[in-house]
């Protein structure tokens, strides 16, 4: 069943207090182990959306959250050269909710967590050209092992209660599959 087509599922209230702030504990723990100040973060220029802000083409079905790129061009600029990369982090709260059903031992907050320090990791190193946004699906399947070995890494650092099942249910994401496999070298 497409859920996205047939029925959508959308955080309840109290669910997105949760999200608001993990959303500031990740912005926090990525900022300092990235070492950025607050004016770097505005710099980054991204928002995060739940469902109920996303158009259909923001929705996706196989993935917790996606990110979305934008041009971003101030309103009375007349360079080209003042448009900006816009991020947009779309929550596919259906994902989410659907996932946690499965997973008694998991919940929302450290689930929210770490998709939220993952996408945020996918963020810094796009805004710091250590990926391309747009790369070639090996070099993205490559990244998103290193953005999850790294938000694994952040992660482990803290205390947060919960965060062990969440852990180990992402901990394939940190192995290469077998195809990223066949190119390394001994």
């Amino acid at each position: 069943m497409d859920v996205c087509e047939n029925r959508r599922i959308y955080f309840k209230d109290d669910q997105i207090q949760v999200i608001t702030r993990a959303v500031e504990t990740a912005e926090e723990v990525v900022g300092n182990d990235y070492k950025l100040s607050a004016s770097q973060w505005s710099q980054l220029n991204y928002d995060v959306k739940t469902a109920i802000d996303l158009s259909p083409p923001e929705i996706v079905n196989d993935h917790f959250a996606q990110i979305v790129r934008y041009a971003a061009k101030k309103k009375d600029a007349l360079l080209d050269t003042s448009i900006r990369d816009f991020y947009k982090i779309c929550l596919q709260d259906h994902s989410i909710v659907a996932t946690l059903d499965q997973h008694a031992d998991m919940a929302l907050y450290p689930f929210l967590m770490y998709i939220m320090c993952h996408e945020l990791i996918h963020i810094v190193r796009f805004r710091r050209f250590l990926q391309k946004f747009d790369a070639p699906l090996h070099e993205k399947m490559a990244e998103e092992m290193r953005v999850h070995e790294k938000t694994h890494e952040i992660l482990s650092r803290i205390g947060i209660d919960g965060l062990k099942p969440v852990l180990g249910f992402f901990a394939d994401w940190r192995c290469p599959p077998d195809e990223l496999r066949v190119g390394e070298k001994n």
